[in-house]
């Protein structure tokens, strides 16, 4: 399998090309189970889909490393669903990290300030030397390429912190590629998929510039210069 490259495909079939044993650390975003639009009416495929998301961890916790982690986001609705799939997977919750934003991203019983990850466990990996706080301010993206868009600096210290230079990275559920341009820059390699080519196609030549600059300090720099040019 290609690295250093996102991959469009359906991601369970993706892994099929990874060996077992191979990952250092996932880390990935997959649509929340529900059904969100954002305020331009941009939707997310399979969001209202557990089956086209939870068969993903099986395969996933097969190519990961023994003694590894995963960084999963998840929303709380569908938390029992992915609980089910992660437990189902041999992967257990060993920490949750909170991001709390100064805005609103919706509005029910309660007004939605945060973001939330689990972090996974296979087998029993041993504890990062600095770990992350459990409660991060949110850094906003802009949502420029994709509804849900994560931006690189919340990425970057999740991989810094529980993967090392060179490990082998894997995003199942890529969206916009920042996963992939994070991991170029803290110096891992990068394994990628998504459904939706057009939403990581900024981020893709973004990612190809990098690996073959070998630079990070340009990265602003490329991706307005890639944004700009869609």
């Amino acid at each position: 399998m290609q690295m250093n490259q996102i991959i469009e495909g359906d991601s369970a079939k993706v892994l099929e090309q990874l060996p077992e044993g191979s990952i250092d650390l996932v880390v990935t975003d997959p649509p929340y189970l529900v059904n969100y639009r954002d305020r331009t009416g941009r939707s997310l495929q399979n969001d209202d889909n557990a089956g086209g998301v939870m068969p993903v961890f099986a395969p996933m916790a097969r190519a990961m490393k023994r003694d590894s982690y995963a960084v999963c986001f998840a929303g709380w609705s569908a938390l029992p669903q992915f609980t089910a799939a992660w437990e189902a997977a041999g992967l257990r919750i060993v920490s949750q990290i909170i991001w709390q934003k100064q805005y609103a991203s919706r509005k029910g019983f309660t007004e939605y300030r945060h973001e939330s990850a689990y972090v996974l466990a296979k087998g029993n990996p041993a504890k990062p030397a600095h770990p992350l706080p459990s409660v991060m301010d949110w850094v906003y993206s802009g949502n420029r390429s994709h509804p849900t868009e994560k931006a690189v600096d919340i990425l970057a210290p999740l991989i810094r912190c529980f993967s090392k230079q060179g490990d082998l990275v894997c995003d199942l559920f890529s969206g916009s590629g920042s996963t992939s341009v994070a991991a170029a820059l803290t110096g891992g390699r990068i394994s990628a998929s998504t459904l939706t080519r057009h939403m990581c196609a900024p981020r893709r030549r973004v990612l190809r510039a990098l690996v073959d600059s070998k630079q990070s300090k340009s990265l602003r720099e490329l991706e307005e210069r890639n944004y700009n040019d869609l």
